[in-house]
């Protein structure tokens, strides 16, 4: 048995709350939205906190300790040997974000991400009878607890254990070589140990912030890949037996034809997570001897609609803003495919989304459903192109039109007179930087005088990784990246650097050693790097005049902004990401 702490501290909820507002963690709307959030999901006011990773674990760890009375502790990176863990049931663990992380004896330490969760401590103390222990309570992370619940069952694991059902239903040995079509394909796809499979690698995708999931035939067996933080990395090898079974069920699960091997398809379905719901996009391609698969995910649950939170700040930020306020005009957005256009433009459609306004997107495909706008995708198969879907789309009376991408002329053009009879269109091109959106669209045959009457903004971003806030550490940069941070820097107005930085030698950069929190890798997450070009009357002049690059680039300088380089370094300044980050996704 143990002390109970919620009987010790019957309102340390309402002080945890309280304690929130008191350190500045958060505010009372915030608190009242995120009460909101609970009822309507029915969990409690804390899960939902973590669940938005509003505040970081350390303050959040901080203020439960300090109003449930209770010790913290960290256990992200703990390896817990499988006796330990499993003095709660891993059913026990999963319902109720209880861990144990140690035992002396009769003693066991259990780790509680929710010390409010009567039904939790219930549970703890029920098996403290039963076993006769004695208990010790702690708080733990969000974080901590996934860490721990992972250990479990690894996937590896996870995965092994399916593969044998897998085999025994197929009637065969694990890594023997069959026909699966001879086994009776239907029913191998559908069948439970391949269903379990699928899920598995779905779920560790999900929960390791993957972007993507390759599944590829190889030679002799089938590698699954994930990318994190744009870098794939391999997390599992399956015999090739298996292969056929895995892609026809996520055929089956995206609604493709499953005899269908010749020819690529593309299909998405849905499916339900703890954190939410999670769209998957799936591609698959036939190579030599198989197909390969692609998942493309795309977490509606997650909080990427926050401007700031994904990299821009600063006047670059207030000239977003104030340009798609403007009744009406083109906001362009440039940068290779990677480099989080889609991301962007939605967090914009996110600001502009309001009950009064009539939005409506043409995508190829569409990646977020959002609530309240009129979304819809091209399909070139059976005519709906993006200038054929936004010609229909200019008879729906929108107030907002998003164009997924300008391909080509036609779509130029139609996009142009769209903004010139009282729209905002926002769209993405391919180019390079922002500087060279606007003789690309004169390449397109959209008039100068049009260019000048239409474009509100271009900007251009790249995508760099975010450094580990847990392993980050300061390092001596070699004095010629110092010498050009520092030279680059020293052009820029005051008001284009952020507030209190201090430009002076030496310069403190970062790296990150590698944890448990990031795989070693020294990076979580990823942050934008941008430039952002805005379409004055200097600037129209010099597009009327043959848009030349180098007068285009001295107007972009005159109005004081900083360059992709440029944000960079501020970035790496920062702590945010690295010069190997900067020089990888700048560089010409």
């Amino acid at each position: 048995m143990g002390d109970n702490p919620i009987a010790n501290n019957p309102s340390a909820r309402l002080n945890f709350l309280d304690y929130l507002i008191k350190g500045n963690l958060a505010t009372a709307e915030q608190i009242e939205e995120w009460k909101r959030t609970a009822r309507s999901k029915n969990k409690s006011v804390i899960e939902i906190i973590e669940d938005a990773q509003a505040i970081k674990d350390e303050a959040l760890l901080q203020a439960k300790g300090e109003a449930y009375s209770l010790p913290s502790v960290d256990l992200f990176g703990r390896v817990v040997t499988p006796d330990v863990l499993r003095v709660i049931p891993q059913e026990i663990a999963t319902n109720y974000k209880i861990i144990c992380f140690a035992q002396s004896g009769k003693e066991v330490s259990i780790g509680m991400v929710d010390p409010g969760n009567y039904k939790a401590i219930e549970a703890v103390e029920y098996i403290a009878r039963e076993n006769h222990y004695q208990v010790k309570y702690f708080i733990i992370s969000g974080n901590s607890y996934k860490f721990l619940l992972r250990q479990y069952e690894s996937l590896s694991s996870e995965v092994a254990e399916a593969l044998e059902g897998a085999g025994n239903e197929l009637g065969v040995e694990v890594g023997e070589k069959v026909e699966i079509a001879e086994k009776g394909f239907e029913e191998v796809v559908r069948s439970a140990p391949v269903a379990k499979m699928v899920n598995v690698i779905l779920e560790h995708a999900v929960e390791g912030k993957a972007s993507d999931v390759h599944i590829e035939p190889l030679a002799e067996d089938t590698r699954v890949r994930y990318r994190i933080d744009g870098i794939l990395h391999t997390s599992l090898i399956l015999p090739k037996t298996v292969h056929s079974s895995i892609v026809a069920r996520i055929k089956v699960l995206a609604n493709l034809k499953i005899d269908e091997t010749r020819v690529p398809q593309d299909g998405r379905f849905r499916k339900k997570f703890e954190t939410g719901d999670v769209d998957f996009r799936v591609s698959t391609l036939p190579v030599v001897g198989n197909e390969k698969v692609v998942m493309r995910i795309l977490d509606t649950s997650s909080n990427v609609l926050d401007l700031e939170r994904l990299g821009f700040w600063g006047k670059s930020l207030e000239k977003m803003i104030a340009n798609i306020d403007r009744p009406h005009g083109m906001f362009l957005i440039t940068g290779p495919t990677g480099s989080g256009k889609s991301t962007t433009l939605y967090a914009l459609l996110h600001i502009l989304n309001e009950d009064s306004v009539n939005i409506i997107t043409l995508e190829d495909p569409v990646e977020y459903y959002q609530k309240g706008v009129n979304q819809s995708q091209v399909n070139p198969e059976v005519g709906l192109t993006f200038a054929r879907g936004l010609r229909s789309i200019l008879r729906q009376d929108p107030d907002i039109i998003m164009v997924g991408e300008i391909r080509d002329s036609e779509t130029a053009e139609l996009a142009v007179h769209a903004s010139l009879t009282g729209h905002i269109v926002l769209s993405t091109l391919h180019t390079n930087d922002a500087f060279g959106a606007i003789p690309r669209l004169v390449d397109m045959k959209i008039e100068p005088f049009l260019l000048t009457s239409s474009l509100n903004l271009v900007m251009a971003q790249r995508l760099v990784r975010r450094l580990c806030d847990h392993c980050k550490e300061e390092m001596a940069l070699p004095k010629r990246y110092e010498d050009e941070a520092f030279r680059s820097l020293s052009l820029l107005p005051k008001d284009a650097l952020p507030k209190n930085f201090k430009l002076a030698k030496p310069m403190k950069f970062y790296r990150g050693k590698g944890c448990a929190r990031c795989e070693n890798t020294g990076y979580k997450g990823r942050v934008a790097l941008a430039e952002v070009l805005e379409i004055t009357e200097e600037l129209k002049r010099i597009v009327l005049a043959g848009s030349d690059q180098d007068k285009i680039k001295e107007e972009f300088r005159r109005q004081g902004m900083h360059s992709m380089l440029q944000d960079g370094f501020i970035k790496a300044i920062q702590g945010l990401t690295t010069i190997e980050e900067i020089m990888k996704v700048t560089k010409e």
